[in-house]
């Protein structure tokens, strides 16, 4: 069994739906993952469904590993995963957008956040008879989401797929109803490639969206896509694999159409300048390179740099540590990136940063 298949399982056996299913507008896709058993240690956390089929995965094996620990992840989006955090309900938050300065300045900066892998958005579509890959340009991809381009044979998707016979048939967009670290890195992708987008609807977890239908989570925006002819929207890598959805190849800053693989996505994260002093909040999207997949992302976990509580800060610093460790070898084979090796030491030294009763939580001699 691969895992991608144990990612499909994983919901039934180790995780509970905190609603109604799965899927379409009116679907509560929020999940819980809880593992653990007794009382070394609980810890809770929420936030973005991007990262959701690796996060599954980790709490799963750090509980065989770590019996006593309970870990409760809650899959609400990025959104729902900044205002936890901010409103101190839960131990750790989860986004694939950093959080705002406004919102930084709201909690007195008392937060750091830490990448976990790195991922892509991919534009996954359902056009009926259509068996090739599809190639989208940047302005393509804006048109559409814009409602300026409404049907898919349109001289400017034509021009894209020399060879495609593309049928006569209307464009369906689907995008997030939630506030997403998802739509965060897809709008400020559009943001930065179209001076229409950007002036007419920017960048953000939630925007006014011009056209089209919503969808709940990641999971919510793919049932939609494979639901409806016509139909194309955004989702993370793994959620179009998981589901069978097709996804196109997007042009790139160099002008090559490139596939949002691994590797191009590592390529990606290769063009972030980082500083000893980074707090980790950088774009990767519309990346210079000849390989590099223009729609990706890091996806960050936010801690308190001051924790309130030692114990309950150590055990999910261990947590942390062993997923920006050990647990980066289960992230290729569900569709993420790991992290690059030049940014396991400044993951590190922020790690050891954070403070509880004054004291640093990890002890420089504990690692």
């Amino acid at each position: 069994m691969n895992l991608r298949m144990i990612a499909a399982i994983v919901p039934v056996v180790a995780l509970t739906a905190c609603g109604g299913g799965r899927g379409g507008d009116a679907a509560d896709t929020s999940r819980t993952a809880g593992v653990g058993a007794t009382a070394e240690g609980t810890i809770t956390g929420a936030g973005a469904t991007f990262p959701y089929p690796l996060y599954s995965k980790w709490v799963l094996e750090y509980s065989r590993e770590h019996p006593g620990v309970r870990i409760n992840y809650q899959s609400i989006g990025s959104g729902g995963g900044i205002r936890q955090f901010m409103d101190r309900t839960v131990d750790f938050g989860a986004t694939d957008g950093p959080m705002a300065d406004s919102q930084i300045n709201a909690i007195q900066a008392n937060v750091l956040h830490i990448p976990t892998v790195l991922g892509a958005v991919v534009p996954a579509y359902n056009v009926p008879g259509i068996t090739q890959r599809l190639r989208f340009t940047p302005e393509v991809l804006a048109g559409m989401f814009l409602g300026e381009i409404t049907r898919w044979n349109d001289s400017r998707v034509a021009a894209a797929n020399p060879g495609v016979t593309l049928p006569n048939a209307p464009v369906v967009i689907v995008h997030r109803s939630d506030g997403s670290g998802t739509t965060f890195v897809w709008t400020d992708y559009l943001s930065k490639v179209s001076p229409a987008w950007r002036e007419r609807v920017g960048r953000g977890t939630a925007v006014n969206w011009p056209v089209g239908i919503g969808g709940r989570g990641n999971e919510g925006v793919a049932s939609n896509v494979s639901r409806t002819p016509g139909a194309i929207g955004y989702v993370e890598l793994a959620y179009a694999k998981q589901n069978r959805i097709a996804y196109g190849l997007v042009r790139n800053r160099a002008g090559n159409f490139v596939e949002g693989s691994l590797a191009a996505v590592t390529a990606a994260a290769g063009s972030a300048e980082l500083p000893q002093d980074t707090d980790f909040r950088v774009s990767i999207t519309d990346a210079p390179g000849a390989d590099a997949y223009p729609v990706s992302s890091f996806t960050w976990i936010l801690l308190p740099k001051q924790a309130p509580d030692a114990a309950r800060a150590r055990t999910l610093l261990d947590f942390i540590w062993w997923a920006t460790h050990d647990g980066q070898r289960f992230a290729s084979e569900l569709d993420y990136a790991p992290l690059p090796e030049r940014l396991v030491p400044l993951v590190e030294a922020r790690l050891r940063s954070i403070t509880a009763d004054g004291q640093p939580v990890l002890q420089q001699g504990a690692r």
